[in-house]
């Protein structure tokens, strides 16, 4: 393979965290732990069509894994365009959409690390997770702007989100009682309501068949709480719609308030992703939305998971 951008440019861009977001010892954990997932997938691809010559014959390539990887990383934290990034690693437009293609599923396959040797990929997994450590879990809902979908497509309206009236798509995001991030779940158009989407996700039927978990969650999942058993706390109802009582406003003033203050922690995962500018804004293809969501929590947890392990390498 031809090194196109150097050992001292690669070395400069893994040091400088604010240019991919993560630290030089995960990114060495990312290296070796997909570069043989893609040197497979790659190898499977070429033996995988008829050949008139030997598989590894011909050009090689011009970008090396770790540079698709490091472009990658520094499209989803600062959303540079694919071509300002073939500049910067001296290939074609085509090379870095490919590796972008190619390296973003196997990023948004490793799932949330919670633990050094512990992954969560489904949301299954993170409920059975939250009873066996008796931990609380805390569900939201975040939309991403995306581009307006063409003039004359069937569901077009499904991305415009009745609560910020724009073209978004729609993630659930699981964090514990520390922020930690446990789920991403895969993009829906934005018009899905929020209570919605958490019943297709099937987490209804996970909290009602499995261990006894506390889920908190805004009023945007009123009604789960009910049919979860209780398990799915939200704001409390407003019994009184006109002329309340003096006390009755104090105490459910601090009632929601103190529900607030729990589950807070979750706004503040969710902020750390959106300081991720793909997931900010996305003006790319709509269908990567999934790929690149669950790929940032999955980094990000990492991350996390990392500096409370009190880890010096990372």
């Amino acid at each position: 393979m031809v090194d196109v951008v150097g050992n001292r440019a690669r070395t400069a861009i893994m040091r400088s965290q604010r240019i991919t977001g993560l630290t030089p010892g995960l990114i060495a954990e990312l290296v070796a732990e997909i570069g043989p997932l893609w040197h497979e997938r790659h190898q499977t691809g070429l033996a995988s069509r008829p050949r008139r010559r030997a598989v590894g014959a011909g050009a090689k390539h011009k970008l090396v894994f770790i540079d698709r990887l490091l472009a990658t990383l520094v499209h989803l934290r600062h959303g540079a365009t694919h071509d300002v990034l073939a500049c910067w690693f001296g290939v074609d437009r085509c090379t870095i959409t490919r590796a972008i293609g190619e390296i973003r599923p196997l990023l948004a396959m490793r799932g949330c690390t919670v633990a050094p040797d512990v992954r969560l990929r489904t949301l299954a997994e993170v409920v059975d997770h939250l009873g066996a450590s008796g931990q609380t879990g805390i569900i939201d809902g975040t939309e991403i702007r995306v581009r307006r979908p063409a003039a004359g497509r069937k569901d077009r309206e499904k991305f415009i989100s009745g609560k910020n009236k724009q073209n978004a798509v729609k993630s659930m995001v699981v964090t514990d009682a520390d922020g930690q991030l446990l789920f991403c779940s895969p993009a829906e158009p934005a018009s899905c309501a929020d209570i919605t989407h958490a019943r297709q996700l099937g987490l209804v039927r996970l909290l009602t068949n499995g261990p006894a978990v506390e889920i908190l969650a805004d009023a945007g999942y009123q009604g789960l709480g009910a049919q979860t058993g209780g398990r799915v706390v939200t704001p409390p109802h407003r019994k009184f719609k006109k002329n309340a009582p003096d006390w009755y406003e104090e105490m459910h003033e601090r009632q929601r308030k103190a529900h607030s203050s729990r589950r807070i922690r979750v706004e503040h995962g969710i902020a750390h992703l959106k300081n991720w500018r793909a997931l900010a804004r996305h003006h790319g293809r709509r269908e990567h939305m999934t790929d690149i969501v669950q790929a940032v929590a999955g980094l990000l947890s990492h991350q996390q998971t990392a500096t409370l392990s009190g880890d010096p390498r990372k």
